[in-house]
């Protein structure tokens, strides 16, 4: 499945119509990859990247020297980047309107990888419909005690309590340690009906297995456990996007896998730059996704709610 393939690209000093300064630079150190070998990936991952992530509202981490030096996190448009990446003004929770940049095309990732992001990671909703998210995901992140074999088998079970309730997941490996359940949603349902449900949901692994799982995020509380996090389920709230870069040691990719393949799987950052080219000529894992057919009906919520004990539990 994993090939070692040879990234490096040629120093372009422009790609998708989007000029690069110093492509050159070198962005992964130990991996000696440079910001046209970002380039170059996103060409390739580009289609299927967008098809995931297009006109969702985006936070971003930048690491303009690379990842080795100085990163930091961005969620507002602040100017500095390149036209291609477009932005939309959005009204917070305090209130305000902030802008937010959105991706639209190849050219809009380029701007990205211009100014140093080596991780865009996107709301559960559109631009369009702001308040009617259409994504579904539970975060499972283990703690450092555990194996990678413990956290598959826990989005193996997450995948069958979802499917018990009606939904169908896919697989998502982070990069990190961890993996990413997604389910799409229609578009009929609003922010509080989500966060209802992906409470009660964690919840209710959490009491059937309280020595395997916990939904609170607590370093102190989480020795030989796994987490749920159901807080990506909200208004502004983000997840790694599939396909995105990592600014992680060993230059690691978000890549979508099938249920079929997550056994035999080594990590969750088994794909890095060094070897996407390869798994980007096999065919789309999540190529079903997008016939999905499924919402969160009245009776699920409710159902989760009464699990979490109540709106506030």
């Amino acid at each position: 499945m994993v090939q070692d393939t040879d990234v490096k690209a040629p120093a372009r000093s422009e790609v998708a119509g989007v000029r690069l300064s110093s492509p050159d630079k070198v962005l992964f150190p130990k991996q000696g990859l440079t910001k046209a070998d970002l380039a170059a990936y996103y060409e390739i991952a580009g289609e299927r990247m967008l098809a995931q992530s297009a006109g969702r509202p985006l936070s971003l981490v930048r690491c303009p020297q690379g990842r080795s030096s100085k990163c930091f996190f961005q969620k507002h448009d602040q100017g500095g980047f390149p036209d291609a990446i477009k932005s939309i003004e959005i009204t917070e929770g305090s209130g305000t309107l902030a802008s937010y940049y959105y991706l639209d095309n190849l050219a809009s990732i380029i701007a990205g990888v211009q100014m140093g992001v080596l991780e865009f990671h996107i709301w559960g909703c559109h631009i369009d419909r702001l308040e009617q998210p259409d994504r579904l995901v539970f975060d499972l992140d283990p703690d450092e005690t555990l194996q990678f074999a413990d956290v598959q088998q826990a989005a193996a079970d997450v995948r069958d309590r979802l499917a018990a309730l009606g939904l169908k997941s896919w697989p998502l490996l982070t990069g990190g340690k961890g993996i990413h359940v997604v389910a799409p949603l229609a578009r009929r349902g609003g922010w509080d009906d989500l966060k209802i449900f992906a409470r009660g949901f964690a919840r209710t692994l959490v009491d059937a297995e309280p020595e395997r799982f916990l939904a609170k995020a607590s370093k102190a509380s989480r020795k030989g456990r796994i987490f749920i996090d159901w807080l990506r389920n909200d208004r502004g709230s983000t997840a790694i996007s599939p396909y995105s870069t990592r600014a992680r040691e060993g230059a690691p990719i978000a890549m979508p896998v099938t249920w079929d393949e997550l056994p035999s799987i080594a990590s969750a950052h088994i794909f890095t730059l060094g070897n996407a080219a390869a798994r980007l000529r096999e065919p789309d894992p999540w190529a079903d996704m997008g016939k999905a057919s499924q919402s969160l009906t009245k009776a699920m919520v409710a159902k989760m709610e009464a699990a979490a004990g109540g709106p506030s539990r």
